[in-house]
């Protein structure tokens, strides 16, 4: 589809706890706001995904709040070493997307914002996902603190977390010297998320 990032997956990338006020996804800091429910929007409004401009992200869904839109916006801490110092950083999960949930005739409201490039689309549509998705999405990332980007996969060998926290998931097994993940992939914008599970967890999907 040609939406891929180019800006790889800093090391030391991992997931935080952060203050009091801000949805929490155990440890995955969130901007959701399922409450923020105005005339224009209702609850069984459809969700859509938003293409940013690179590193935008944040900015974006700040505007989306300010406009009185639901919005899903997943980020992890990233930890940037250089000789003499290191930074951690607050980076988006999904890099150059954001979730929105608004009725499509306001969707000018949300295009006309600073960074936003296009709502995802299939066949001059824009795609959708229901509130029930983007509940499954939060579950699968509530369950873990390890999470983290991982190249889009499509193929591969498939597996189900039979036991522990992340009991249910389903993705592909990826072995790592000595770690193994389970990447799971969001076909709709192309993007995967890896995360580090005991081996004996697993069984064939």
């Amino acid at each position: 589809m040609g939406l891929a990032h180019r800006s790889p997956v800093s090391e030391g990338a991992k997931l935080w706890a952060t203050p009091t006020g801000t949805a929490m996804i155990s440890g995955l800091e969130a901007t959701v706001d399922s409450s923020n429910v105005t005339a224009k929007q209702l609850p069984d409004d459809p969700w859509y995904v938003l293409y940013t401009c690179p590193r935008h992200e944040k900015q974006v869904a700040a505007q989306i709040e300010r406009r009185s839109f639901s919005t899903f916006l997943p980020l992890y801490r990233s930890v940037r070493r250089w000789k003499d110092r290191r930074k951690e950083l607050q980076l988006a999960l999904f890099p150059g997307y954001v979730f929105v949930r608004m009725p499509l005739e306001n969707k000018l409201q949300v295009l006309e914002l600073p960074g936003v490039v296009r709502l995802v689309s299939f066949n001059g549509q824009p795609a959708t996902l229901s509130a029930s998705e983007i509940e499954m999405l939060q579950n699968r990332l509530s369950g873990a603190l390890n999470f983290e980007p991982h190249p889009y996969l499509r193929r591969g060998r498939r597996v189900r977390v039979r036991s522990g926290a992340m009991q249910g998931l389903e993705g592909i097994i990826v072995r790592r010297k000595d770690h193994c993940r389970v990447v799971f992939s969001i076909e709709l914008i192309q993007r995967s998320v890896a995360v580090e599970v005991d081996e004996s967890d697993l069984e064939a999907a």
